[in-house]
């Protein structure tokens, strides 16, 4: 499990199409605790499915001020958030995919003096990065039985 200090969340999306339907997950881990959030849509992409994995987990969280550090298989998110989110601001979202989440994700991130965003390879035997695949897998699922 993660260390007192901080939360450790694992997130990742997956679509079946792109676009198509399309689902997320994220797990979160502090101390001894460990919670799940997943969701999905009906017709998205697989990189709004992983913005929205990290948007939702980052929602769920009840306190802004212990480190959170974020593991995401996604380069988009993982770069956008740590090399282009600045220039697209100045630009205001202009020729940006996903502006809406983008915009939305930017003002979660600036409630959290102390967050940091990891890159991990996807399939690469993480344990947390396996489970929030497989999670996000069955929440396309889902789109089908609706």
């Amino acid at each position: 499990m993660s260390s007192k200090n901080k939360i450790e969340i694992y997130t990742d999306g997956a679509c079946s199409g792109n676009p198509g339907p399309g689902g997320y997950a994220a797990i979160l881990l502090y101390k001894d605790k460990q919670k799940i959030i997943s969701g999905h849509e009906k017709n998205t992409t697989n990189n709004r499915m992983e913005l929205k994995a990290v948007i939702e987990a980052l929602k769920a969280l009840k306190t802004k001020r212990i480190p959170v550090i974020i593991y995401t298989d996604s380069t988009y998110v993982q770069k956008g958030l740590t090399e282009w989110l600045e220039n697209w601001k100045k630009r205001d979202f202009k020729k940006v995919k996903n502006p809406d989440l983008w915009k939305e994700l930017d003002l979660l991130v600036s409630d959290f003096p102390d967050l940091e965003i990891r890159h991990i390879r996807g399939h690469s035997g993480n344990k947390f990065n396996e489970m929030a695949d497989k999670l996000a897998r069955k929440e396309i699922k889902k789109n089908y039985n609706e």
